[in-house]
């Protein structure tokens, strides 16, 4: 059995369940096969002085074997808003030590990384010094944003001219690592799992139930339902759906994510005078969001950038047309109309695209197998053959 040790800020713990479910899952399907042997090192960013919710965050730096990966989350000492820079060193002061002690008791075969900022340019260390071969995976903020920014753009480009392959979870993230300098011919396109038995078409009506049961979202029995799924921050775009909202008469609209953006949302609720239509959720457990997604006719999420959104996935495998934005990898997943519609990045554009997904009135069923290529089965088998092509 080969052994990879992932290096993963992006990774759920018991304070942040939610935060990189989508590694979480990724990693656990490689594991199920049985021919790779999965070590995740998860590092925590936490102050020298653990205050507010960095004190629970401490709190759940915790090791063990989760759905069959070996989990480790050590500290290290992060700046809050100013440490970007320094990140992948102080990653690699407190990861080093454990992943020598870890590869001395049994080696590993190659060192991944699942984010390409800070976790890249970190593995990278790490792998050249316990002389392995490098994986980084790049998944979309990490290029959109860190590539951006001189330095973390020279730290990747280091980190990917040392790897000995790279993912991406789209071919048009592909594109987008190409246009800050990082190599073309090492990337391969990954695109992300789905837990086909969670997230597929589901009764309408039931799902409504229990939207208003557990939730508390009670609309109309004739009222249209949209969702929007992503973190409350401006790039994810919610401000404009809520703007759309007026020119939808019997629309309602759930909002599932938290986040800073999340009191202007609300102001902006208010100032239109929307309270009885839109429902904040919050944070919700992975396996609520089909009740939300199979109850809402249309899931709605205007990014700026994306690389390819599991919620786009597992929206359609609930039967679910999206109305999203030319972002990302939006084309490789809306390549028919009733995958739904890609608009521009305005409120009327938003409302027209919904209207017209409305109006058509496309089955569930017909929209689910627009992504029925996706599962996390499909996911691990391509993995392990990429990292087999790595070490072979």
């Amino acid at each position: 059995m080969r052994r990879v040790l992932s290096i993963a800020t992006l990774y759920p713990n018991a304070h942040v369940p939610r935060f990189g479910t989508f590694v979480a899952r990724q990693m656990e399907a490689l594991a199920a096969r049985g021919d790779w042997d999965v070590t995740v090192i998860n590092p925590i960013g936490v102050p020298p002085v653990a205050f507010g919710r960095y004190k629970a965050l401490a709190a759940a730096t915790v090791a063990g074997e989760e759905g069959g990966v070996h989990v480790h989350r050590p500290r290290f000492s992060l700046i809050p808003r100013l440490g970007g820079r320094f990140n992948p060193a102080m990653i690699v002061r407190s990861v080093l030590p454990l992943a020598k002690r870890l590869h001395a008791a049994k080696p590993f075969d190659l060192v991944d990384a699942q984010f390409f900022y800070p976790d890249g340019p970190a593995a990278a260390q790490i792998a050249k010094e316990l002389g392995l071969p490098l994986s980084i995976k790049a998944r979309g903020a990490d290029i959109q944003h860190w590539g951006r920014v001189s330095y973390a753009a020279t730290k990747m480009r280091k980190a990917g001219e040392q790897a000995a392959g790279l993912l991406a979870v789209s071919e048009a993230l592909k594109q987008d690592m190409a246009n800050i300098g990082l190599p073309a011919d090492k990337t391969t396109t990954h695109y992300t799992g789905l837990d086909r038995g969670q997230f597929c078409p589901r009764s309408r009506e039931s799902s409504r139930g229990d939207l208003e049961e557990n939730f508390g979202v009670e609309i109309g029995t004739d009222a249209r339902l949209l969702a929007s799924v992503g973190a409350l921050i401006p790039r994810k775009g919610q401000e404009f759906v809520i703007r759309a909202l007026p020119q939808l008469d019997d629309a309602h609209l759930a909002l599932v994510g938290t986040g800073p953006d999340r009191e202007t949302l609300q102001s902006l609720v208010q100032e239109l005078k929307l309270q009885a239509r839109v429902h904040f959720l919050g944070s919700m457990n992975h396996g609520d969001l089909p009740t939300v997604l199979s109850a809402a006719d249309v899931m709605v999420l205007p990014s700026s950038s994306e690389g390819l959104a599991n919620a786009w996935v597992e929206a359609l495998a609930c039967g679910t047309p999206l109305v999203i934005t030319d972002a990302g990898g939006a084309r490789e997943l809306v390549t028919t109309p009733k995958a739904g519609r890609i608009v521009a990045r305005n409120a009327d554009a938003i409302a027209a695209g919904i209207r017209e997904v409305l109006e058509a009135n496309y089955a569930p069923e017909e929209v689910a197998q627009t992504v029925e290529r996706f599962s996390w089965e499909a996911n691990a088998a391509a993995l392990a053959s990429y990292y087999s092509g790595l070490i072979a």
